[in-house]
């Protein structure tokens, strides 16, 4: 939790930069910059000069708006994801703890690699996860409006405790779910894509490879260059199979981000905020309806990138 806590803060005015940008609000206007080939083209401000900008106008400490619900959803969703993964192994499915002893007559298997393994664990990780999102998710809602609220430059939302009384006030039970659905499906997708690509390259890909490679070293002397390069491909390969697990999960949270967008933009959308209105965003019906109008508009990928921020042509941008 403390580790947590301590990430939340060092990356708050990176996550606050980014959901400003998601919104679609541009206080500075674009500059004639060059590419990482070199040619110029009009660029946005990226996350340099946005956080520059916002240090002016509310100081060191207003980069940290937000900060304070962000903590306890952090706090909270660790206990909850905790206490729930605990309860599928031990509740659901004890058989599958490692200290459980084998059926007379079963054989010993390695349940690491198996994608009957993968799938359980992925299985109970989707539990845990969703679980904590759901609990946590009004937290989320009211450090989204936190953040936007330096559009507008309002107060609605000014402590945690009086942002759940206006929440409930205005929008009911179901302001504190507003953008969840596709928070979920994001977090479920981008789980199973990075589990499931993960399997795929350590057991076709690496594994293979150093089957391969042990093979030819057996039947080769391991003495000499030639001994000591397929030893050094083998441990190679075995520390990749490490590493593949954060690879795959970037590769993920790109294709999904979609998601990521499409929820916080639905959490902010029409709660009377500056940011939540015209000429930002229109009153979307549903999230699906958001998702529609970021297409049309070829902006579903807005804010994934704080640097390199080119212009494009054709799309809606709004600025000071």
């Amino acid at each position: 939790v403390l580790l947590g806590s301590g990430l939340a803060v060092l990356s708050q005015p990176l996550m606050y930069v980014k959901v400003l940008v998601q919104v679609g609000y541009e206080p500075l206007p674009p500059t004639l910059g060059r590419n990482i080939f070199g040619r110029q083209v009009y660029q946005l401000p990226g996350l340099f000069a946005y956080a520059k900008h916002i240090v002016k106008v509310d100081g060191r400490a207003g980069l940290f708006k937000g900060l304070t619900p962000r903590l306890c959803s952090g706090a909270i969703g660790t206990i909850v994801h905790s206490k729930v993964l605990q309860w599928c192994i031990w509740g659901v499915v004890p058989c599958l703890m490692p200290s459980c002893s084998l059926q007379p007559g079963a054989s010993k298997k390695e349940p690491v690699s198996s994608l009957e393994q993968v799938l359980k664990e992925t299985s109970r990780e989707m539990v845990a996860r969703s679980a904590a999102t759901l609990i946590t998710h009004p937290f989320h809602v009211i450090t989204l409006r936190c953040m936007v609220q330096f559009i507008g430059r309002e107060t609605k939302y000014s402590g945690t405790i009086s942002a759940f009384t206006t929440i409930y006030r205005e929008e009911g039970i179901l302001g504190f779910f507003a953008g969840l659905v596709p928070r979920l499906l994001g977090d479920i997708l981008s789980l199973w894509l990075c589990n499931m690509l993960a399997y795929l390259i350590n057991t076709y890909a690496l594994e293979n490879g150093v089957r391969a490679l042990r093979s030819r070293s057996d039947i080769a002397p391991e003495r000499g260059p030639w001994g000591t390069f397929l030893h050094s491909q083998v441990s190679t390969m075995t520390e990749m199979k490490s590493y593949s697990q954060a690879v795959t999960g970037f590769f993920a949270s790109m294709l999904t981000y979609p998601f990521v967008l499409v929820s916080n933009l639905m959490a902010i959308n029409n709660c009377g905020l500056a940011g939540g209105l015209l000429p930002y965003a229109p009153t979307y019906s549903s999230w699906l309806d958001c998702w529609s109008q970021l297409h049309k508009e070829g902006n579903m990928s807005r804010g994934n990138s704080l640097f390199f921020r080119k212009v494009p042509t054709g799309k809606r941008y709004v600025w000071e």
